[in-house]
């Protein structure tokens, strides 16, 4: 499995405090099948271009410390609080392993229309949006996901919601069923966090197909700027999700 959203840039953001926190959580991802990871520290559209000197320094001491798997990606997840800078685009310091993709984020109540103007001017520069949690955006439904993706942008959905419950589950889950993700991502922050739990949801629906697309194939084809693939919908029950969450909740107790 690949996880593309994960913030174990130790010391930088919200995520991860140090580096022997970002390393436990390695170590726990190697054991449960994560063969790479991209570290995607927040940033603002502002600092796109040119991202702060101290993701260098954190880098390179997580790189020295880490185990040899998973292997690690730079990245970052871009806050759209106004136009991605061009320079973003040509540069591609914050993009996933330098390829064409960004993962992009938004307010959490943001407007339909601000995201689908935001990631067209991302398009017009050259680069595809990879959509963050569009779960957690109050204007996310299947036909503004649908709408969004006509524009070229694809969509990441996080991984414990798809198994949790609320609105937030729910309309991870719908995404899914209409065939609307596509990638699972932990967006792990130096917690328990991970891709197992969903992995394990789509089993349990005969989702053997939908896992290796979300989790493995369309994850290292953005990596190389390659073919991210189609997934099939596939329905998931909400009672199931409850299940694998409360199994989740008392891992991480």
């Amino acid at each position: 499995m690949i996880d593309l959203h994960t913030h174990l840039l130790p010391a930088v953001d919200d995520g991860s405090r140090s580096v022997a926190q970002s390393v436990a959580v390695l170590d726990r991802y190697a054991r449960e099948g994560v063969t790479a990871v991209c570290l995607t520290p927040h940033l603002l559209a502002s600092e796109a271009a040119a991202p702060p000197p101290a993701h260098d320094a954190a880098f390179e001491a997580l790189r020295l410390a880490a185990p040899a798997v998973p292997a690690l990606h730079r990245g970052a997840e871009v806050m759209l609080d106004r136009p991605l800078p061009a320079a973003a685009a040509e540069r591609r310091t914050v993009t996933l392993a330098g390829s064409h993709h960004i993962l992009v984020e938004f307010p959490r109540l943001v407007a339909y229309q601000t995201v689908a103007n935001a990631l067209h001017h991302v398009v017009q520069l050259g680069l595809v949006p990879l959509l963050a949690h569009p779960e957690r955006y109050a204007c996310c439904s299947p036909g503004a996901v649908e709408a969004w993706r006509r524009l070229g942008a694809l969509m990441q959905v996080d991984a414990t919601t798809l198994a949790s419950g609320g609105g937030r589950g729910d309309r991870a889950r719908q995404l899914v069923a209409r065939g609307l993700a596509d990638i699972l991502a932990a967006d792990n922050h130096g917690d328990r966090r991970g891709l197992l739990v969903a992995r394990e949801l789509l089993l349990e629906h005969g989702g053997e197909a939908q896992a290796d697309l979300l989790l493995v194939a369309n994850p290292a084809a953005i990596l190389t700027d390659g073919i991210v693939e189609a997934v099939p919908p596939l329905e998931l029950r909400a009672s199931i999700a409850e299940r694998l969450k409360r199994i989740f909740h008392r891992e991480d107790t």
